[in-house]
């Protein structure tokens, strides 16, 4: 099997950097070793901050994917059709280990990842599914790609940065956490040359992520902690406020605004920002013959 899944592996990193590869992977969170409730090491704060996004990314990856589809008669261009399918394996796989994390911070005690996991066929579900018909179909489209900016500049930075890696943690979180992030960089244009294809406007691109600059950070701010206040574990309100404080200082968040407004430049391109050497050290460090996650790959 360790044979079979290392030839896999040198098969898919054979591929163009950019090209998406869809990597059947399963993660096994809790095995062999218990994770700590706080699985970010004496980090309460960090802890519910990844907690928080793993919740939010299944609902927001088939999001994605539905914005894309949407348009996918219009992509004529055969490499792009090719990308699109990438991209669309890519998220559903995302999703589908995020839902599992997820299942294990439900069980360890995470009453706010609950709160956001919620079936396919759930009212919560209907309501998003008729927002999302509601609105118009290029603006929709244009989220994502302004989405996909805020995952690939924080790809970026979780990859690129000493200081992150040495974050102590449980180590199956941070293989998922360095798997997604170099699928996010792997596809980071697929949704913005999707946008363009069908004649999406700058106009629309520049102002979707106008508004979204403005809220995420706030959002997400706001949801970390009422995500720690559902934990019992996490009542430590100075060692709470000392820790998020860290993370606005710290290499995940300091800058990362300045990084993001650069999407907001006209003629920008995902591309501008080379990552290409950044994905090849990582795919080799992952999945090559001798790659950390090979194992893991089905």
């Amino acid at each position: 099997m360790a044979d079979s899944n290392a030839a896999v592996a040198r098969q898919e990193d054979s591929a163009p950097i950019g090209y998406p590869k869809v990597r059947r992977i399963r993660f096994r969170f809790g095995d062999p070793q218990p994770m700590n409730h706080h699985f970010v090491e004496g980090d309460i704060a960090f802890s519910h901050l990844v907690a928080f996004l793993s919740a939010a990314f299944p609902p927001g990856e088939e999001s994605f994917i539905r914005s894309v589809r949407r348009f996918a008669d219009r992509v004529t261009d055969p490499v792009l059709k090719k990308r699109v399918a990438g991209f669309i394996g890519q998220e559903s796989v995302h999703g589908q280990e995020h839902r599992r994390l997820n299942e294990k911070l439900i069980d360890m005690g995470y009453p706010f990842v609950r709160l956001l996991t919620f079936p396919t066929d759930s009212r919560r579900q209907r309501l998003i599914l008729r927002l999302e018909n509601r609105a118009p179909a290029l603006v929709h489209l244009a989220m994502t790609a302004a989405a996909e900016h805020y995952t690939a500049t924080l790809a970026e930075r979780v990859l690129s940065r000493d200081e992150i890696q040495a974050i102590p943690g449980d180590p199956e979180v941070w293989n998922l956490l360095n798997w997604h992030a170099v699928e996010e960089l792997e596809h980071k244009s697929v949704a913005f040359d999707v946008y363009r294809a069908v004649g999406g406007s700058e106009r629309i691109r520049i102002g979707v992520m106008a508004v979204m600059y403005v809220l995420t950070i706030p959002v997400v701010t706001v949801a970390t902690v009422l995500s720690v206040l559902t934990d019992p574990k996490g009542w430590h309100p100075i060692k709470v406020a000392r820790q998020t404080i860290g993370i606005f200082r710290g290499p995940l968040v300091r800058g990362l605004m300045a990084d993001l407004r650069a999407y907001m430049r006209p003629g920008f391109h995902p591309d501008d920002i080379d990552t290409r050497q950044l994905v090849e050290e990582w795919r080799q460090e992952l999945f090559g013959a001798q790659g950390s996650l090979v194992g893991h790959l089905r």
